[in-house]
């Protein structure tokens, strides 16, 4: 665990350090990078994810649509749709330059707002929230949208505020503070999402504090939004009601701690190996939304520990990937972007995993890449493809500890080139 924490210190303190080191000061030029062989490790590791979510939600396809008239691949080709639409999109932004993402942000983030907003009038309610937008079979989950948004404009937001020495003032910390305030209103109060609002939040936190914000102008953000948290819940019965079965599920397994009692069943049925892919139980009935915000548990039932610690370990891959390019990437705005999207994944992951495990609330949120669910998958790869473009301009000499070969450099001379602000630069 010590060393683990030192390791966790170790890489946020080399984040800051390579944010410091490519902060732009008065009259010093452009930084230029040339452009390289993308990481397609990134692209291996994230398929094996998605292929993994494919079997699982075709393995329970029949307990899913059990006493319907759907047939039993309904789900499954819905979501190998979606897995086609993901690797579309990810094909796509893998070829968006830096500057179209750039100059698209101010759009795509009043493109969030709005559908953020509309989903509460105009969206469906299912279990209390308003969550997703009908349009004929197509469903939209307006979240998955803010937080790609969300990480753009703070890239964007944050960049020119360090280029501008403004980081550590009253203005950034009042904007940072109406971006938390924003999420709390729109995410977690007129959506009832509170899964996604804790991710965006830690997105805010994380990359300000990444961008050299003090932290404890960070604390006193958190601070306020742990207080407002606690009025909330001591406020209401029905909260104060969710906590207490938090901490004890066991106590009330027929009612409010029924979804958690039947998780933490289907993760210790699979034992070390687990049942295989035709003998799920749980997923007929017992464990509710098994292809979605459970989807953890019922892998663990078909592949027991064994299974549960390699899909675990494939994020873990996948992240350390992503902290790489974030480390090498060589403009601020790059760096900001690939630390936003880790923030994003990781966090998730942790969420869905740990209430899986009876270690957080239930929160209603998507495993990344393997829950069922075209929006989530479609972003999540879109924003997987921004980081395999990143990875096309990262600094090769920070990760080997030496500068590249004459005969490497030569070899992408001709090539584009970007300045510090994470701008393509024109060819002379």
């Amino acid at each position: 665990m010590g060393y683990s924490s030192t390791y966790s210190q170790r890489s946020i303190s080399s984040l800051r350090a390579r944010s410091r080191i490519n902060r732009r000061q008065p009259g010093e030029s452009d930084a230029v990078m040339r452009k390289h062989r993308p990481d397609y490790s990134l692209l291996v590791v994230a398929g094996a994810l998605l292929a993994i979510g494919a079997v699982v939600v075709f393995a329970i396809g029949p307990s899913l649509t059990n006493g319907t008239d759907l047939g039993e691949n309904y789900f499954s080709t819905k979501q190998l749709t979606a897995i086609g639409m993901g690797i579309i999109g990810f094909l796509i932004a893998a070829q968006i330059s830096l500057h179209k993402w750039m100059k698209w942000t101010p759009m795509i983030l009043i493109a969030a707002v709005f559908f953020a907003i509309a989903v509460r009038f105009i969206g469906e309610e299912i279990n209390g929230a308003h969550r997703w937008i009908q349009v004929g079979g197509f469903s939209f989950q307006a979240a998955e949208l803010v937080k790609l948004a969300l990480v753009l404009w703070l890239a964007q937001v944050l960049t020119k505020r360090r280029q501008d020495g403004h980081m550590s003032s009253h203005s950034t910390l009042q904007l940072l503070g109406a971006a938390v305030f924003g999420v709390i209103v729109i995410v977690a109060g007129m959506q009832s999402d509170l899964g996604s609002a804790a991710v965006m939040m830690a997105l805010i936190g994380g990359m300000a504090f990444i961008a050299g914000l003090p932290l404890k102008n960070i604390m006193i953000v958190g601070g306020v939004v742990l207080i407002a948290g606690l009025i909330a819940i001591t406020s209401s019965q029905y909260r104060r009601e969710r906590v207490q079965t938090f901490l004890n599920p066991a106590a009330d397994c027929q009612a409010e701690g029924y979804q958690a009692c039947q998780a933490l069943i289907t993760v210790g049925s699979g034992g070390v190996i687990g049942k295989g892919l035709g003998r799920s139980v749980q997923a007929y009935g017992y464990l509710p939304e098994p292809a979605n915000d459970s989807i953890f548990a019922i892998t663990a039932e078909k592949f027991g520990f064994v299974g549960s610690t390699i899909v675990v370990g494939l994020f873990f891959v996948l992240f350390r990937k992503i902290f790489l390019i974030a480390q090498s990437a060589p403009t601020e705005y790059m760096r900001l972007i690939a630390t936003g999207v880790l923030l994003w994944l990781s966090v998730q992951m942790i969420i869905n995993i740990a209430a899986m495990l009876g270690l957080l609330p239930l929160k209603g949120i998507t495993l990344p890449f393997v829950s069922y669910g075209g929006t989530s998958i479609i972003f999540v790869m879109i924003a997987i493809g921004i980081v395999f473009n990143i990875s096309r301009y990262t600094d090769l000499s920070v990760k080997s500890g030496v500068p590249q070969s004459p005969r490497a450099q030569a070899s992408t001379a001709r090539l584009p080139t970007f300045n510090r602000s994470g701008i393509e630069a024109r060819r002379a």
